[in-house]
């Protein structure tokens, strides 16, 4: 009995697995974008790629990001060649997606999202859900309190009713 008791308290006393929202992504206008930077925001990281059959997604994220930025939501695309479908630069995905879709969503440099080469925030989610993108536009929705909400393949479009409604209900 005991040892069971010591066991519990060595489990319990075990750090959390938090996100990592302070490892900057390079941001595809210049600079860095910190998803800590948006505290107390919910944001929804989408890794997105312009050669894909749900690249019309955009025109969702956009509408998404149209409907409820006023109210705080965040959407952030994540370029990603992790599936071998994103253009070779940053200058064509931001070309593509502002002729193609008029995205003035934020967007981060060509990132990787999964495997060892996985930016640190992806790895964070996977360590603390299990969830990794199995492909392209695999959402994460990050609380105002910055812990996962929620997590949704490529098939769930972006104003889907199970996105929506976990954001209506963290807007002010």
């Amino acid at each position: 009995m005991r040892f069971i008791a010591i066991l519990f308290a060595s489990l319990v006393a075990l750090p959390a697995v938090a996100l990592d929202l302070d490892t900057p992504f390079g941001n595809i206008d210049g600079g860095e974008i910190r998803l800590s930077d948006w505290a107390g925001q919910p944001v929804l990281v989408v890794n997105t790629a312009s050669r894909c059959g749900f690249t019309p997604q955009y025109d969702g994220l956009q509408s998404l990001y149209d409907a409820y930025r006023d109210r705080g939501l965040v959407v952030l695309a994540v370029p990603s060649d992790d599936f071998r479908q994103e253009l070779s630069s940053e200058a064509e995905v931001k070309e593509f997606c502002e002729v193609n879709f008029g995205l003035d969503i934020p967007m981060t440099t060509i990132t990787s999202v999964r495997g060892e080469a996985a930016h640190p925030f992806y790895a964070s989610v996977l360590a603390e859900t299990g969830f990794a993108p199995s492909w392209n536009f695999n959402k994460v929705l990050i609380t105002p309190e910055g812990e996962v909400a929620g997590t949704w393949g490529s098939t769930t479009r972006p104003t889907a009713g199970a996105i929506t409604r976990k954001v209506e209900a963290m807007l002010n």
